[in-house]
């Protein structure tokens, strides 16, 4: 008749690498149902962008100030026909009045303040955001952001 024999070090080895496989198999079935949120689109829901205004502000060698205003991402891509709410916070300069080229579309984004804009695009293309305040170099911009239908 012949016994296995098993020492304690041994023992104890099999019992740890049963536990960290239990582990891993437990966490790999609880995380099964888990979806991916990166640009996760849903029909009933409305997608949220956010954006900032933004400030770049440098003096020159000889004491000259350069500013430049810019909105914050610069560009911004949809879907045709889908529904977003753009939420523009107001960080640098007082106030910036903007309209979207194209379309009816016009506000002001206001320092501390966030601004809510409904947009859906039933054309594609690209469609500028454009400030009005700063609308060229001479202006300290151009404050131009895009958006782009698809």
């Amino acid at each position: 008749m012949k016994f296995l024999v098993l020492k304690k070090e041994t023992l104890l080895f099999v019992l740890a690498v049963g536990i960290v496989i239990a582990s891993i198999s437990a966490w790999f079935m609880l995380k099964a149902g888990d979806t991916t949120v990166f640009n996760q689109q849903s029909d009933k829901e409305i997608r949220e962008i956010h954006m900032v205004t933004g400030e770049f502000k440098t003096t020159t060698k000889d004491g000259q100030e350069l500013e430049s205003y810019r909105w914050d991402p610069s560009t911004v891509f949809l879907e045709k026909g889908e529904k977003v709410k753009l939420f523009i916070s107001g960080i640098n300069g007082e106030k910036h009045p903007f309209y979207i080229e194209g379309t009816k579309i016009k506000g002001t984004v206001k320092k501390g303040e966030e601004t809510t804009v409904p947009l859906q695009f039933e054309k594609e293309g690209t469609y500028r955001l454009i400030c009005e305040v700063h609308s060229d170099r001479s202006h300290n911009g151009p404050m131009i952001a895009y958006i782009v239908v698809d």
